[in-house]
């Protein structure tokens, strides 16, 4: 790999979300974030299918037009400088073998613990953590009786963008009631444990 080029590192990564989600670039995240909002509210109107068709029009009107606008200045002008894209025609965008084993190996370890999970809650290996669990499954049927899948997703890109600067702002006081409500929380999960049979104490 050529040393001029930096490697995309699981940390590396994890912070450019970080800082794209902060805001610390108030153009690159409003432009990814107006971006994807803008490809979801597409979706919600189009199928996936036309999406992707207008999109890869749209990018082919605008680099065929600035090359055809290019190669025309270029004959006036008698100038040769060759293909105006020609820097990006160049950028590496392969993945190595390690990068791509690297991903195997992290997808298959976050697929091995999803599995193992959902075996322990499903054939109740903790009873109050199945009990939870259903709740939850419960609760979801009402959220998808409310929302489609695609207004969920919506909602999910806003809540990423908004909420790490609302937590930021008042982390203070958002820690505190969290904490309140996970001390709550945890005092009636306890009483659970010690009335229901079978349920296994957490040290």
């Amino acid at each position: 790999m050529d040393k001029g080029k930096k490697e995309c590192t699981w940390s590396s990564c994890r912070g450019q979300v970080v800082d794209l989600l902060h805001w610390r670039d108030v153009k690159q995240s409003g432009l990814v974030f107006g971006s994807v909002l803008l490809l979801l509210f597409s979706l919600t109107q189009f199928s996936v299918v036309s999406v992707i068709a207008y999109l890869a029009l749209a990018v082919l009107s605008a680099t065929i037009s600035f090359r055809v606008y290019k190669s025309v200045l270029q004959a006036v002008q008698k100038t040769d400088e060759g293909h105006p894209l020609k820097a990006y025609l160049e950028v590496e965008i392969a993945l190595s073998a390690d990068q791509i084993s690297k991903y195997v190996d992290k997808t298959q370890l976050y697929i091995n613990s999803t599995m193992k999970e959902l075996r322990r809650l499903f054939l109740v290996q903790d009873l109050v953590d199945s009990i939870k669990f259903a709740v939850l499954m419960w609760l979801l049927t009402y959220v998808g009786a409310l929302f489609n899948g695609l207004t969920l997703l919506i909602l999910a890109v806003v809540s990423m963008f908004t909420m790490p600067l609302v937590y930021e702002k008042y982390q203070t006081q958002i820690d505190q009631y969290l904490g309140l409500v996970r001390t709550q929380v945890n005092s009636i999960m306890g009483k659970i444990r010690e009335k229901v049979p079978g349920a296994k104490k957490k040290e």
